[in-house]
C-alpha cells in the first residue's frame, strides 16, 4: 500500500472534462520524509515510516532526537508506517528522502483517505442513529418526540441485549473513505483535490493510500 500523510484544508469545486462542477476536498499532501526503513530480516516485516510537518523544538525529547538523527531529518509531528509500497518506489527509497505527491499519485486515479471524524460529544438517538422519535404531540406526549422508546422485552429475557442502539458518544472515530477520485494535483503547492468529502474538520491529519 503506497501512502502519504497530509492535512485537510477545506472544500472547493473543480470542473471535470465534461464541464460539470464537482465538489472536492483540498488536501495538502506532504512533502513527507522517510524517517525509518524496516526490513524482514531485522524487524520481521518490510515497511517505510514517513514523517510530516515539523515538530516544535520545545517538544523534542532526547529519545525523539535520537530517532530522527539516523535519517538526518528534523523531528516531525506525524509519523505513519506504510507497508507494500510500489516496487519501483520501494527499490530506490533511502533514509531522509523527500516524498511528494507526484511520486505516488496521478490525476484520475482513485485512492483511500483515512482520518479521525469530527467529535459530536454525547448525543441522543435521533442524531446518533437517525431515530424518528416516538411520535407527535398527541395523547399527552408533550416531551416524547426525541425519546428512544422501549429498550427491553419485559420479563423475558429480563435484560437489554448487547449492541442496543442508544444515546452515547458520537464521532471521533477512525474512518476510511474508499475510492475517491483524484480530480486535480497541484505539484507546486503539494495540493491534491479529491472528489467528495473526507472525514474530520479542517487541519485534520489524513492518510492517503492506494
Amino acid at each position: 500500500m503506497s501512502g502519504l500523510i497530509g492535512k485537510k484544508l477545506g472544500m472547493t469545486n473543480v470542473f471535470d472534462v465534461k464541464g460539470n462542477s464537482v465538489g472536492c476536498t483540498v488536501i495538502q499532501a506532504g512533502p513527507c520524509y522517510v524517517t525509518q526503513i524496516k526490513d524482514r530480516k531485522k524487524d520481521g516485516y518490510r515497511s517505510i515510516q514517513l514523517g510530516y510537518e515539523d515538530l516544535n523544538p520545545k517538544k523534542v525529547t532526547k529519545s525523539i532526537k535520537g530517532h530522527f538523527s539516523l535519517s538526518k531529518v528534523s523531528p516531525k509531528k506525524k509519523l505513519v508506517e506504510f507497508r507494500n509500497f510500489r516496487k519501483d518506489f520501494d527499490s530506490k527509497v533511502k533514509l531522509g528522502m523527500e516524498v511528494k505527491v507526484q511520486d505516488l499519485f496521478n490525476e484520475n486515479e482513485f485512492l483511500d483517505v483515512t482520518a479521525v471524524s469530527k467529535g459530536k460529544g454525547f448525543q441522543g438517538v435521533v442524531k446518533r442513529h437517525n431515530f424518528a422519535g416516538v411520535g407527535q404531540n398527541t395523547h399527552g406526549q408533550h416531551n416524547r418526540n426525541r425519546a428512544p422508546g422501549s429498550i427491553g422485552a419485559g420479563s423475558t429475557p429480563s435484560r437489554v441485549f448487547k449492541g442496543m442502539r442508544m444515546a452515547g458518544r458520537t464521532g471521533g472515530n477512525r474512518v476510511t473513505i474508499q475510492n475517491l477520485k483524484i480530480h486535480k494535483i497541484d505539484n507546486d503547492q503539494n495540493l491534491i483535490y479529491v472528489g467528495g468529502s473526507v472525514p474530520g474538520s479542517n487541519n485534520t491529519y489524513v492518510i492517503l493510500s492506494n
